[in-house]
């Protein structure tokens, strides 16, 4: 069974790491799911040619790229908390000791992810 299959030209990335390293693959945010963290989403497009869609994978599914400690809950009020996790598009770390924060940390991962030559 595949890890992922695109919605619009069917192909399949076998494992985690062949979507992650996959050159065409590339993150472009994370949508937030803020009465339970754990299922939002992290959003890629999907750039080969005659393709060009966008391919939502569970959050879950990345969890274990996560290392650091997991905060509390903090209200949304700057200059405190930037509110990077209200905009989906939105993909810089995040300074803010919140609950919110693991995500961003998992999201610079994932742009890190050294890509297989194409």
């Amino acid at each position: 069974m595949a890890f992922k299959t695109c919605s619009q030209c069917k192909k399949e990335w076998i494992s985690r790491e062949d979507f992650l390293g996959d050159p065409e693959v590339v993150a472009i945010g994370y949508q937030a799911n803020f009465e339970w963290l754990k299922s939002g989403f992290f959003l890629f497009n999907h750039t080969r040619k005659n393709c060009r869609t966008t391919v939502s994978v569970p959050a879950e599914v990345f969890f274990d790229l996560f290392e650091g400690p997991l905060f509390e809950r903090k209200t949304v009020s700057p200059p405190a908390c930037p509110g990077y996790c209200l905009h989906k598009e939105e993909m810089r770390s995040c300074p803010t000791q919140c609950e919110c924060n693991f995500v961003r940390d998992i999201l610079q991962t994932i742009i890190k992810w050294a890509k297989r030559a194409a």
